[in-house]
Parts: structure tokens; sequence; C-alpha cells
């Protein structure tokens, strides 16, 4: 069964809409499964998940992933739910897409927006909670020797890629930072302050000594020169 339904723009990952609510459903279970669909779309944005179709398991559902065109169209079913009918579902959601201006898309700036597109995502849903209809079985049977050429992947693996990533960047951005504050710190700023007169005052006394001892010996040396 098609359980959830995202579509978002991949240029920056913010979801544009998403299908209507159900009253038979778990609100807080949507809403978990929700949070992971909308990382997935981030993912997709960032190019951690760059296949144009991907399938992401998550217990005992499946993320169905189609990218076209700049957009990204997520949707989650039952792990027993025909692969081929959830794409043949999101190509449909792709080719009712393709019916809008794409500048307007550009133009939207907050997530689930495009209201206009929810009725449009349940009237399609509709003809794929029935997997025993017709039109379904006509669309199972349709090239069932060929199978779909889909990558598959858990959940877990592409959030760790995330987790090591974020630390990578957070090593490499600890790094350089912590050397120059550690040089522009107050602590060393005190210290300049009060040692730097300091160390001026003994490096002209020790040119004065120098000059007083290279003058001495001058004077000495003229002397026995003289009286010689």
């Amino acid at each position: 069964m098609v359980k959830l339904t995202i579509v978002g723009r991949v240029s920056d990952g913010l979801p544009l809409a998403q299908g209507p609510r159900y009253l038979s459903e778990d609100n807080e279970s949507t809403s978990f499964y929700k949070q992971h669909a909308e990382f997935l779309l981030k993912e997709i944005s960032k190019g951690a998940v760059s296949h144009s179709k991907m399938i992401i398991r998550l217990d005992q559902h499946c993320f169905n992933c189609l990218v076209d065109n700049g957009i990204g169209f997520i949707t989650l079913c039952d792990s027993s739910y025909p692969r081929k009918l959830a794409f043949h579902y999101l190509q449909d959601l792709q080719m009712e897409f393709q019916k809008f201006d794409c500048n307007l898309m550009d133009k939207i700036t907050r997530p689930y927006c495009f209201v206009k597109f929810d009725s449009i995502i349940g009237n399609i849903r509709k003809k794929y909670v029935d997997t025993r209809t017709q039109a379904n079985l006509s669309k199972l049977n349709a090239n069932r020797h060929q199978d779909l050429d889909i990558l598959t992947e858990n959940f877990a693996e592409i959030l760790e890629r995330r987790r090591n990533a974020e630390l990578y960047e957070a090593s490499l951005s600890s790094s350089s930072p912590r050397a120059s504050s550690s040089w522009n710190s107050p602590s060393l700023e005190v210290i300049a302050l009060k040692w730097t007169p300091i160390t001026l005052i003994v490096v002209v006394s020790f040119v004065l000594v120098w000059a007083a001892l290279i003058l001495t010996d001058t004077i000495v040396l003229s002397s026995i020169t003289i009286r010689s």
C-alpha cells in the first residue's frame, strides 16, 4: 500500500507537496516516516543519493525514489508492495507535475506550499491502493520477465554515511580555527603587552653594553698605539 508521498525540489531539498492525510493513518507513525522522507530529499539534494531511481529499505517499509528534471518524488510503501507498481505511481506523478510551469516551482520558498498538487497526489494514489484491479494487474504483467534495474539500499547505510561526512567536516573545521584562536587568545595578548616592553629594554641594554665595550677596546688600542 502507498502510505506516504512527498514531492520536493532537488536543488535545495525543499518539499513542495505531499499527499493528503487519512483518518485511518497513525499520526505519530506518519510523522516519523515523513521526517525520514524529508531527510532522504535533503540527501538527494546534496548528491549523497545520486541515482535517478532508488529503493531505500526502512523497517518493514520501502522508500521508492524517482528523480527527474530537478524534482524528487518519494513514496513510502509496505515492503510487500510491488515495486513495479510503486514506480508506475511515481511516474504518473511525474507526468502530472510536468504540466505545471517550472518557473513557478523555483519561486516557492516555504515547504509544502504547492497545495494544488496535494489533491493530484491523492487522486493518483487511489488508483494504486488495490493492487488487484485490472489496470494494476496489467501493469504488473507487462514486461513481467524484465526486472527493474533499480539500486536498493538500507536507510541505515545512508544515515551512517551522513554521520561520517559530518564528523569529517567537523574535524576539518575544528583543526584550523583552534590554531588561529589560540594565537588570538586574550591570555597571549596579556603576555605580549606585559613582556614586549621588557624585551625591548633588554635588547637596547645589550646593544648599549656591546657598543660601550667596543668603544672601550678602541680607546685602549689607541692609547697603546700612541705610547708605542
